[in-house]
């Protein structure tokens, strides 16, 4: 019993010490991300993507302004196979992605590190038919400045439309309604 009490006070004092930690206990919900200038480049809303080229799952070379030119949009979702990405993606699949044929919506696997682990995990996770995006070596994860879940839409312009987490696709689905 002296111990835990002991312990409990070492913890207690250690987290008086950290400066600021009360906004993590209690975060205000305000974006402090920078203001950008609309139709800068960057991955931020309103900003011109960068274009990219990353293998898939069947090792096809996916270009950005590729896949821009031949669609209204592109969708990434960065998953790592877990069930919360399971959620995600099944109800992407089944409430969102038929209402948007013409926009291509793709998984980005940024855990698996190859293509030929990244295809076993799409196997065996049911989804043989999505389009799937190997980011080996976290170059796109990095560049959107993503977390599991992160949704990022780009419009056929170029011009990034979302880039945050998942919740419900609310959101989602009306940015994918206003595409031009």
């Amino acid at each position: 019993m002296f111990y835990a009490r002991l312990i409990a006070i070492i913890a207690l004092l250690a987290l008086a010490g950290c400066k600021g930690i009360t906004d993590d206990l209690m975060p205000s919900g305000e974006d402090k991300r920078p203001d950008v200038e609309a139709g800068s480049n960057g991955t931020q809303v309103g900003q011109l993507s960068p274009d990219f080229s990353v293998q898939d799952t069947l090792d096809n070379t996916r270009i950005l302004s590729d896949e821009l030119a031949t669609s209204d949009g592109v969708v990434l979702y960065f998953n790592m196979w877990c069930p919360i990405c399971d959620a995600h993606t099944s109800h992407m699949r089944s409430s969102i992605m038929p209402d948007f044929p013409q926009v291509r919506f793709f998984l980005v696997d940024y855990v698996s590190g190859s293509v030929a682990v990244s295809r076993a995990a799409q196997l065996s996770n049911g989804y043989a038919s999505s389009l799937v995006l190997v980011d080996a070596d976290q170059s796109l994860f990095n560049m959107y400045h993503a977390s599991m879940g992160t949704t990022v839409v780009i419009d056929s312009t170029g011009i990034v439309r979302m880039n945050e987490d998942y919740k419900d696709g609310v959101k989602l689905k009306e940015i994918l309604q206003s595409l031009p």
